[in-house]
């Protein structure tokens, strides 16, 4: 799944906005980002564009993990 994040300036404190897209979507997500950001580069009201994405079939937790238990980390100096 893919979300498309920015900001409008109409106000003082601006209005987030959010568009999803499908999994299968990624062309038509960055084509909406790509718009989004020449709209902000032609000065309008718009800020904070980003593409965020995250996968339903991931393996694991999202994120950083611990170390295995037997991992030894050792800081080489030259």
């Amino acid at each position: 799944m893919f979300v498309v994040y920015w900001l409008e300036e109409g106000t003082s404190m601006g209005t987030a906005r959010f568009e999803r897209f499908a999994a299968d979507e990624m062309t038509k997500a960055l084509a909406f980002t790509e718009t989004l950001r020449k709209q902000q580069a032609a000065g309008d009201d718009v800020s904070f564009v980003t593409l965020c994405s995250e996968n339903p079939r991931s393996v694991g937790k999202a994120g950083a993990s611990d170390p295995p238990a037997d991992y030894a980390w050792k800081k080489r100096r030259p």
